[in-house]
């Protein structure tokens, strides 16, 4: 579908920047929730580190950190999982749950093992959601995995639409301790707007897979709508809320989350015409040549967004009312960028994203960073 974002809007989103940043197709735009009162324009910052934990992985999408600080680490054409120590050490996790993902996923496209979040410990034994493409769909599993063993899986939510793009897939556990899943349309934009489709949406459950207390709609996982396919999502320590959006032909996004909110697709692409739309605005939109954003990492001062097509790192200044302007880092030095995650010593991991058959395969591909700002 094409976007109904006009030349009107790009020139209204350039004007409302104008005090932040010249308006070129390499500027990512602010928009108006943007505080412009001086503390946006913060200083700028600088890689200090960036090192190799470790290389080799195949077609690497999501990770999470252990409670003892390694992570685990999903492998999206393989459909495995790998445990990833700080100093490098690679464990393949084996055991009945494995062999389940083994037969189970069905990676095409897009589609595959993608994201993983930790839903609990008890002792050396944690308890993992996975988000997974099966054959008839995309579905959560949950599964304990005690060591490198990866129990038996069980299906706690199913139904949500599969198609060749546009898969969705992260997870995160959010500060009210709720697994929220991040789908994206299925290439099918109207059910984008569908209260009653899992697609195009973010969702908010329990971990047995029940829609969590405190939904906008009672008895509805759906804790926002109107999405093209997010796949990242994260909280400041203030408790916002933060989501990372691939644009079609025009913006990418990253927007604020609240619930029920509505953010327009396939309506909208990047800025509405305000709010007699009944659309919240993005944060900050991009060209989709200079970001396409999928993880996302938020710490105590900024949004960190992984780029996959843009092949560089996206570091969004948080303040009180709203954010800054965004800086790129790592811009083409490691090529496509899949996930960030920020990790228990204060560093960022980033994923890179060459092996997935849209980037440049380098020798040594695909890696994982840990990299440190300043």
């Amino acid at each position: 579908m094409a976007s109904r974002s006009s030349g009107r809007r790009a020139v209204a989103a350039c004007a409302l920047v104008v005090a932040l940043a010249a308006c070129t197709p390499a500027t990512p735009v602010a928009t108006g929730t943007t505080d412009t009162t001086g503390s946006a324009s913060a200083p700028t910052v600088a890689v200090s580190e960036n090192d190799e934990v470790v290389g080799g992985l195949d077609v690497p999408w999501g990770l999470a950190f252990l409670p003892d600080g390694d992570a685990v680490v999903t492998l999206r054409n393989a459909a495995a999982l790998v445990l990833v120590a700080p100093d490098g050490t690679r464990t393949d996790v084996t055991g009945p749950g494995a062999d389940e993902l083994a037969d189970l996923v069905v990676p095409a496209g897009e589609g595959g093992l993608l994201g993983v979040a930790i839903l609990g410990a008890d002792g050396p034994a944690v308890d993992l959601a996975l988000y997974a493409t099966v054959a008839d769909d995309n579905r959560v599993l949950r599964g304990t995995l005690d060591g490198s063993v990866l129990g038996d899986l069980d299906p706690i939510l199913t139904g949500i639409a599969k198609a060749g793009n546009h898969d969705g897939g992260r997870l995160a556990v959010g500060p009210d301790d709720f697994l929220y899943v991040a789908t994206g349309d299925a290439g099918d934009p109207p059910s984008a707007q569908d209260p009653d489709s899992l697609s195009g949406k973010i969702l908010r459950i329990t971990a047995d897979g029940d829609p969590a207390p405190g939904n906008p709609d009672e008895g509805s996982p759906v804790w926002s709508l109107g999405h093209r396919n997010v796949q990242g999502i994260g909280w400041a320590p203030d408790g916002r809320m933060f989501a990372s959006e691939f644009g079609q032909n025009t913006w990418d996004e990253l927007n604020l989350i609240e619930p029920g909110g509505n953010y327009g697709w396939p309506e909208v692409e990047g800025l509405s015409d305000g709010a007699a739309d009944g659309f919240s605005e993005p944060l900050a939109v991009w060209a989709t040549t200079d970001a396409s954003p999928s993880g996302l990492a938020v710490t105590d001062d900024a949004v960190y967004l992984a780029g996959l097509r843009g092949e560089r790192l996206w570091r969004v200044p948080l303040t009180q009312v709203g954010v800054g302007t965004p800086q790129a880092l790592l811009e083409g030095e490691h090529g496509r960028l899949r996930a960030v995650e920020p990790a228990p010593d204060g560093s960022l991991w980033v994923v890179t994203g060459n092996t997935d058959g849209r980037g440049d395969v380098r020798d040594g591909d695909d890696r994982i960073l840990r990299v440190v700002v300043d």
